[in-house]
Formats: C-alpha cells, structure tokens, sequence
C-alpha cells in the first residue's frame, strides 16, 4: 500500500480563490484538484515530447498530419499481419 505525503504549495490569491471555487463546484478537496492537475500536466509533457519527437519524422517522409491516421493503421495492419498466429 501506497502512503500519501503532505505537500505544501503556495499560491497568489487570486489562483488559490479561483482553485477553491473549482473544488467547491466538482465536489473536490483540493488535494483531489491537484492531483488532477499534475495528471492533466503530465499528459500534456507526453504528447509535447511525443510531438517533437514525431514531427520531424513526418517532416523526413514528407508526411502531413492529414496524413496521420491512414499511416498509422497501414503500420498497425503490417505489424498484424507479420505476427504468427496465436496457437
């Protein structure tokens, strides 16, 4: 079992009124608030990295974002049909 740690921030008035008034209106502690914060950080630093890593690899094979789906369900596809079948 996990055991939760106390961690104290500071905020400007203004943001922690406005993060009181979240918490209050979604039924939230404002632990609850802030964990959801940090996941919703964490899952914009992935697709950031994910973005830089990925663009540059369009850009070599001349891929547009419009192109994005299609290419990636070519992949998948290959990647199924190269895999042995399940016993």
């Amino acid at each position: 079992m996990r055991t939760s740690k106390t961690l104290s921030i500071t905020l400007p008035p203004e943001m922690l009124t406005r993060a009181e008034e979240m918490a209050r209106k979604e039924h939230r502690t404002m632990s609850e608030l802030v964990r959801e914060a940090l996941r919703q950080y964490e899952r914009t630093q992935w697709w950031d990295s994910m973005n830089a890593y990925g663009r540059p690899k369009a850009e070599e094979r001349g891929l547009t974002e419009a192109d994005a789906v299609s290419t990636v369900r070519e992949v998948r596809r290959r990647r199924a049909q190269a895999r042995p079948a399940a016993k």
